[in-house]
């Protein structure tokens, strides 16, 4: 019997706890929906760098291009000795609104474990390189 007390003594504790947490136990507002994300323009057959949920809009074509997110990073770390270099894989949003078409690409940094570029909307699209700490990625679109 006291073990059941203490057991529900816990389990309320820890769901108070959760809840203090929250943005609303907390008295903060709720945002209604994700901010959208800030684009850039940029020339067809030139580089650009886009930082974590930014997007590029391709002058003269109808295509954006979008960073989602690292899917994963096996690159060797800064001060570290590593037998292999690793790889970072990049999940992008490739869209073209005037038609309401849109993918999602994964794309590698490296050759071993998957595609470097791929192509939607009559574009190739191309990870060129990807910052150290993997908030930034270079795309080549031509």
């Amino acid at each position: 019997m006291d073990l059941q007390r203490i057991a529900a003594g816990l389990f309320a504790f820890a769901v108070v706890a959760v809840g203090a947490g929250s943005s609303v136990a907390s008295g903060q507002p709720v945002p209604a929906r994700p901010a959208a994300p800030s684009t850039v323009s940029t020339a067809p057959q030139g580089d650009v760098t886009l930082h974590l949920g930014q997007e590029a809009a391709v002058q003269g074509k109808d295509l954006v291009v979008r960073y989602l997110r690292v899917v994963s990073d096996s690159r060797c770390r800064p001060n570290m000795t590593c037998i292999w270099q690793g790889e970072a894989t990049l999940a992008f949003l490739l869209s073209e609104p005037g038609r309401g078409e849109s993918t999602t690409a994964e794309l590698h940094s490296g050759p071993r474990t998957g595609p470097q570029a791929t192509s939607f909307a009559a574009s190739r699209v191309e990870l060129v390189s990807v910052s150290e700490d993997g908030l930034a990625a270079t795309v080549r679109v031509s």
